[in-house]
């Protein structure tokens, strides 16, 4: 019998291997990971909440904050339970098409989450650099219609990444690097040529992280410049409702490129630092964004100081 002929070229599932060399950890690392995804939940929860409860927050950069806040909570609950179940039951095989749900919201989802950051951006420029028209530019239907065209840009970028990964057969190994799904990850396990998932790949990059962060950076030179005219209390005032978006800009990016930077070197690192950069990017922003928008943004921190006094009485 010829060796093709004991070869499956369609695949049914894959293999998930957790974290690499820590397999005799993998039910103590469970509940790190479950803390942190508990936290990530509550705390973006509670953002949502807060910003819903008080009409005195129902202002543009709140409302994208609740958009941002809702994106990770999505994303940390695409990733997170799957996790666990692999980590607390060794519950190693995911089913092909369970795999190509879970990636599609993965990549659709951090598309959002880029497009709401960029919102947020647009935001404060419109704020500090024209603010005399920034309540006629960002009405309520033209924020909801930009929370629209982000979930519609994040799915319609991803919706033809199932079609270029059903197309590939499968005929050696199936053994995922990373805890969950990711299309860099599945399609390096095809036996065929993938120029053009590559292609597709650097496309979205390019179009959506690319383009996005671009545009964040232009709109913070414009925000210095505007800044650096103003009186020395009014630019620390006006540049103090910048520093959470910032720090989530960071979190968000930084891993982000992190992990492509990776996957482009694979052969210089470790099959560690796959995984721990993948984890680091899906679970650190879900879980610091609340921080970060809890201590630095005084609206926010007011009122979850005064929830919490309200429920130990």
């Amino acid at each position: 019998m010829s060796a093709s002929n004991n070869v499956s070229f369609s695949a049914s599932t894959f293999t998930l291997i957790g974290i690499p060399g820590l397999q005799a950890a993998h039910f103590w690392l469970a509940f790190l990971l479950f803390s942190l995804y508990l936290f990530a939940v509550l705390g973006n929860g509670t953002i949502i909440y807060i910003i819903k409860a008080e009409q005195s927050l129902h202002e543009p950069m709140y409302l994208f904050l609740c958009m941002l806040a809702a994106i990770d909570i999505l994303l940390s609950t695409s990733t997170m339970p799957r996790m666990m179940d692999l980590l607390w039951f060794n519950s190693t095989t995911i089913g092909f098409d369970a795999c190509l749900l879970q990636m599609f919201c993965i990549h659709s989802l951090s598309g959002m989450e880029s497009t709401v950051l960029l919102a947020m951006a647009f935001d404060r420029y419109v704020a500090i650099c024209c603010p005399l028209r920034h309540a006629a530019i960002l009405t309520s239907p033209s924020i909801a219609k930009i929370g629209l065209a982000a979930v519609i840009r994040g799915a319609t970028v991803m919706a033809p990444l199932p079609i270029f990964i059903k197309r590939l057969p499968f005929c050696g190994s199936r053994v995922l690097s990373h805890s969950y799904c990711l299309h860099q990850d599945v399609m390096k396990l095809a036996c065929a040529d993938i120029k053009v998932n590559i292609i597709y790949g650097l496309i979205v990059i390019i179009s959506v992280i690319g383009l996005d962060s671009l545009l964040i950076s232009l709109s913070y030179i414009f925000i210095l410049r505007a800044a650096l005219s103003l009186s020395q209390e009014a630019r620390l005032k006006a540049l103090g409702t910048c520093i959470s978006h910032v720090c989530a800009v960071f979190l968000f990016y930084v891993p982000f490129i992190g992990l492509s930077m990776v996957h482009r070197f694979g052969k210089i690192h470790g099959s560690n630092v796959h995984v721990v950069m993948a984890n680091v990017h899906l679970l650190v922003p879900p879980v610091l964004n609340p921080i970060v928008y809890g201590v630095k943004t005084k609206q926010i921190h007011q009122r979850i100081t005064r929830l919490f006094q309200r429920t130990t009485h």
